[in-house]
């Protein structure tokens, strides 16, 4: 099995996978085609967006209707409706792609979220585990209280015996 020498502008290059063509051209950026149907679904959502409609609707009509101009457009407004179809038809799509992008953002926060209260609550038992540790091992301590009866029964017990050998000459 022989090796075949690579050839300079092959296609075979360190920075590129296998698999992968090399376009060139216009290059497609999945991440920022979702910003921008984003931002035109948050537009259509606007109250500016349906003023603006609105009055293009009334403006539309109201050119098609009264005798000033030509009627581009008469009365059963076709081509209204058209612009209209072909709005929803581009509209529907980017709304659904920005509702599953932030779909995606409100998974990946709840996913932290769970996270962040795993690691609360295993930060939670630890520090009960240690504070019943330190209960335990506080207990076993000698408190002052201990040493002040302690000590009493010591100098009662030198006094006592104090007492009996001043009592036997």
């Amino acid at each position: 099995m022989a090796l075949k020498p690579r050839r300079e502008g092959s296609g075979d290059r360190l920075s590129t996978p296998r698999g992968a063509a090399l376009r060139s051209g216009a290059v497609y950026d999945p991440d920022a085609f979702g910003r921008f149907s984003e931002g035109i679904a948050r537009f259509f959502g606007t109250g500016r967006f349906l003023a603006g409609q609105t009055v293009l609707v009334v403006f539309w009509i109201a050119l098609n209707t009264l005798g000033l101009i030509h009627h581009w457009d008469p009365y059963p407004f076709i081509l209204l409706n058209l612009a209209f179809s072909t709005q929803a038809a581009y509209a529907a799509p980017l709304i659904l792609l920005a509702q599953g992008r932030q779909d995606e953002r409100e998974r990946l926060s709840i996913e932290r979220d769970r996270e962040v209260a795993a690691r609360t609550q295993d930060d939670t038992r630890f520090l009960a585990r240690e504070l019943i540790a330190v209960r335990l091992s506080v207990a076993d301590t000698v408190t002052t209280d201990d040493l002040d009866r302690a000590l009493a029964r010591i100098e009662g017990a030198i006094a006592r015996i104090e007492a009996r050998l001043e009592a036997d000459p």
